[in-house]
């Protein structure tokens, strides 16, 4: 008889700082003193620090910044190190990039940020996390699974260390590490390795204490070599790529009439173009544009939302976008909500001020750069 445990293959639960959150009829519960705990959990105002003591031991966190930001994914890297490390142990992160915000509320307590690695150079950064492993001596190495560049990296240093390793964790406890099996039907648990790579999803970041953040002075000895060479990035129009992949989207929705006018903004952002179901339905645009639980899901690092009131479907399938801008006439609407930055102003209006913009600012670049 096997010893994996069945599962439906849907992940009923996350791993939070309180333990394990499971979700029942769409919404969060906790069972038990968790739930007691996540009464009194402090806000994010306040929070007290992780570690009180001096650090004995350490996790390593080895993560790659995107523009000075920690993606989602190395955020919750350094969550799950938080919620592993005892009382006594500090949770180092290694940043791959420059790093231009405070890694302390996702829990780390000392960052060693390598701003020089840009470009993909992965033999030379596994020569660097080797070195960081000889001198700190980590208890466990934690990186997100996300294939290229984090997931990549922890393999080929795995390989070449010829350390313990466990892929695609989902689950974690101060003992085991827990991966999906046979096409996520069953689960098994095995021991913690020494390199961790952790599922997206499966932690979250929002901790009820926070690190110590502090910056420590580190640089690898020598230069390390890379086998690689960087030949630079070939720009693709933005109308080329697909929603999936595109950074920078523009949609409309129904409070969107002049359609010439929205793609010709759209043209001067060099964004993808993308539309809500209604203005789909109605002829406006193709399917493939479409954004929403019944279309397409999007990450992209700015979302400008115009004339959408934001159905819940719509919602869905901008989730993962970094920053969101709405415009729409109606305060109230569920998009402003979501939204990082509101207009309340007409689409039409907004668009041809910002074409404009974009005009002026065009014609006096040369100036300002001369």
């Amino acid at each position: 008889m096997s010893q994996h445990r069945r599962i439906d293959p849907r992940r009923p639960f996350v791993i939070t700082a309180l333990g394990r959150k499971r979700y029942a009829l769409g919404q969060a519960c906790l069972s038990g003193a968790d739930a007691g705990a996540a009464a009194t959990a402090p806000s994010d105002a306040g929070k007290p620090l992780r570690l009180q003591q001096p650090a004995s031991s350490c996790i390593l966190v080895a993560a790659h910044t995107d523009r000075g930001l920690l993606p989602l994914d190395a955020q919750q890297a350094i969550a799950a190190a938080a919620i592993l490390a005892g009382p006594q142990c500090a949770v180092l992160l290694a940043a791959f990039g420059p790093l231009a915000e405070d890694a302390a509320p996702y829990g780390a307590d000392q960052v060693i940020a390598l701003a020089d690695a840009t470009a993909f150079q992965p033999d030379a950064e596994a020569d660097v996390l080797a070195e960081l492993r000889r001198q700190y001596r980590p208890t466990h190495i934690i990186m997100a699974d996300n294939d290229i560049p984090d997931g990549d990296l922890g393999r080929r240093l795995a390989a070449r260390q010829d350390l313990s390793i466990a892929t695609h964790v989902v689950e974690l406890t101060p003992d085991t590490a827990t991966a999906y099996q046979k096409q996520k039907s069953v689960y098994a648990r095995r021991p913690l390795s020494e390199v961790i790579l952790l599922d997206a999803e499966c932690v979250d970041a929002r901790l009820p204490f926070a690190g110590r953040g502090e910056t420590l002075d580190w640089a690898p000895s020598g230069n390390p070599a890379s086998r690689y060479q960087d030949r630079g990035v070939t720009a693709v129009p933005a109308s080329h790529l697909s929603l999936e992949e595109a950074d920078f989207i523009v949609s409309a929705g129904n409070g969107v009439h002049d359609l010439d006018g929205f793609h010709a903004l759209a043209g001067a952002l060099g964004a993808a173009v993308g539309a809500s179901r209604v203005a789909v339905d109605d002829g406006r645009f193709t399917r493939e544009q479409q954004v929403g639980a019944t279309g397409k899901t999007v990450a992209s690092s700015v979302y400008i939302a115009l004339g959408i009131s934001g159905a819940v479907q719509h919602l869905q399938g901008i989730k993962d976008c970094r920053h969101v801008i709405a415009v729409n006439t109606d305060a109230s609407a569920p998009m402003i909500k979501r939204a990082d930055l509101s207009v309340i102003d007409d689409a039409q209006a907004i668009m041809r001020a910002l074409l404009a913009e974009v005009g002026t600012a065009r014609r006096q670049a040369p100036e300002s750069g001369s």
